[in-house]
């Protein structure tokens, strides 16, 4: 099978760009009529072409970010509310998407639903795409047959989960700015400083300080070792990345990210709220329990909870109370556990998660503006015990050659 690039127009007029794998180009016009789509241009893609697709696809071209899930929700919520039939609605989404991996996953699945197939089950076959959380929840509302409400609901959650993780961004922007810049300027004092005050204390013989010692045994190792630096980097971030891959070592990595000084306490939050969001999601949308906790420990994005979380499971799945589950862990704070002990005796859990993951966020937002206060002066002190090396390490000698030229 070949691959071609075609251009039509859908049957309101719109314009549509896209890629279809196909035997020939009558198939893939047969496939566009099938869609709805008059082909205008298709031409087959050449071997460049199709390599330059491929290192696109490496370099996270069919990424589809957190904002075209939370408009194609909000867009599905619209439709499925006002009965306009899925094929024809997700056939209308596609053609106005710009983005083309997702313009054909939609028409995929729509070729699905015209076979027969349900939506939960069409979406189920994009799993990069609708994760288990996302396919679960549709699953639920078509066999309630409220979609519209579930649409809404998903739409509402992606929205939180990208607003963190926004806030999380922009409040370690400025930390990461400072240590790019440091990590810069040691490697231009070590190429470049160094060296000529190097070069200038060896026409002198005189004992030199440890730090100046220190300094220029660094410098040469920059200059003249910097294949073996590369190497060590390259194998410890090897070793970190393998370690990371490993279950076992991802338990380690998460459990150690929540007793992180300064930001450990913000990611446990942050991790509260998104399990008390999730959690309220499913169980509103009419989940059972223990299939809610499964989805909750995948949906959570630390391997360390998320084993926590299946002994939740388990242990509901044994006949425990869910108040006894949550406080074997030994992981949430005294507010979650008196929220899920009041909600099982109201039957009102999901309704008391949500206001739980409310207050979390609230609170992860605080520390999030406060980050910056809280990590300034560990960069201030950083960068001072850098530049004090540094001054200490050049001047020091060149008193001790002021003082000898001048006795003598």
């Amino acid at each position: 099978m070949a691959t071609f690039k075609f251009f039509g127009r859908t049957n309101q007029g719109q314009p549509i760009t896209g890629v279809l794998d196909a035997a020939s180009p009558d198939a893939v016009a047969l496939q566009l009529q099938t869609r709805g789509v008059t082909p205008v241009n298709i031409t087959e893609v050449t071997m460049v072409a199709s390599a330059g697709m491929q290192l696109g696809v490496l370099l996270g071209s069919q990424k589809i970010k957190s904002v075209e899930l939370i408009m194609f929700c909000r867009q599905m919520y619209t439709i499925t509310k006002s009965g306009i039939p899925l094929v024809r609605g997700i056939r209308g989404l596609a053609a106005s998407i710009r983005h083309e991996h997702f313009r054909e996953v939609l028409n995929d699945i729509s070729d699905r639903l015209e076979s027969g197939m349900t939506l939960s089950a069409a979406l189920s076959k994009h799993p990069v795409v609708f994760n288990h959380l996302f396919v679960s929840m549709i699953n639920v509302g078509e066999s309630s047959g409220k979609l519209e409400d579930v649409f809404k609901q998903l739409a509402f959650y992606l929205e939180r989960d990208e607003a963190t993780r926004k806030s999380i961004k922009s409040a370690i922007r400025y930390p990461m700015f400072v240590i790019i810049a440091l990590a810069i300027a040691m490697t231009i004092v070590n190429v470049f400083v160094v060296p000529k005050f190097a070069a200038m204390f060896e026409k002198y013989d005189a004992p030199l300080p440890l730090v100046t010692k220190i300094l220029m045994a660094t410098s040469s190792a920059f200059i003249h070792y910097w294949w073996v630096l590369l190497l060590i980097a390259g194998i410890i971030a090897a070793g970190i990345y393998l370690f990371l891959r490993n279950p076992k070592g991802a338990q380690i990595w998460g459990r150690f990210k929540l007793k992180l000084p300064v930001v450990g306490e913000t990611i446990s939050r942050a991790l509260m709220a998104r399990y008390a969001r999730s959690f309220a999601l499913m169980l509103k949308a009419g989940l059972p329990v223990n299939q809610a906790l499964t989805l909750c420990s995948r949906a959570i994005d630390n391997p360390y909870l998320a084993e926590k979380i299946e002994g939740i499971r388990r242990g509901v799945e044994r006949g425990d109370s869910l108040i006894r589950t949550h406080v074997a862990t030994q992981l949430f704070s005294p507010l979650i556990l008196q929220m899920i002990s009041v909600g099982e005796e109201s039957g009102q859990v999901d309704q008391l998660l949500e206001e739980v993951a409310d207050f979390y966020e609230r609170e992860v937002d605080y520390d999030l503006k406060t980050l910056s206060a809280k990590i300034e002066p560990i960069l201030i002190v950083v960068m001072a015990g850098f530049v004090t090396v540094l001054a200490l390490g050049i001047f020091l000698p060149m008193w001790d050659m002021y003082s000898v030229q001048k006795s003598g």
